[in-house]
């Protein structure tokens, strides 16, 4: 099983989105993390609104803000888009999917962050299976 990280600067949206549908589409063959350089005290709550609606997932029970520190050595590193100097994590494979941040945006924004990170995870899964 592979072990991958996702990674964004404040581990609240994206990251946890993937980390979230990494697990519930690919568990199987991806070990899922996510992670940041800081921390928020809670996930972003739209993020957590839609993804229970869309996917009956309730990060709030499954996950929590992260540091690189507080998560194992992986293989697989996967920045989202941090619009500044991504956080560096040694890995096997590295690869950037340069997401927009939908934090502050409106639902339909946030759907299309989540519907284009559910179809990397799978094309990433696909690629290992």
């Amino acid at each position: 099983m592979e072990k991958v990280a996702f990674i964004c600067v404040h581990n609240s949206c994206r990251s946890q989105i993937a980390e979230a549908l990494g697990r519930h589409l690919a568990g199987d063959i991806l070990e899922c993390y996510s992670a940041g350089t800081e921390t928020k005290p809670q996930i972003n709550r739209d993020a957590v609104r839609l993804m229970k609606q869309l996917y009956g997932i309730d990060m709030e029970q499954t996950q929590y803000s992260k540091l690189l520190s507080d998560i194992p050595p992986v293989d697989i590193v996967v920045t989202m888009g941090c619009n500044v100097q991504c956080p560096f994590l040694p890995c096997k494979h590295r690869e950037d999917w340069g997401l927009d941040d939908p934090t502050g945006k409106d639902d339909q924004e946030f759907i299309k962050t989540i519907r284009l990170i559910e179809s990397k995870i799978t094309e990433l899964a696909n690629g290992l299976r």
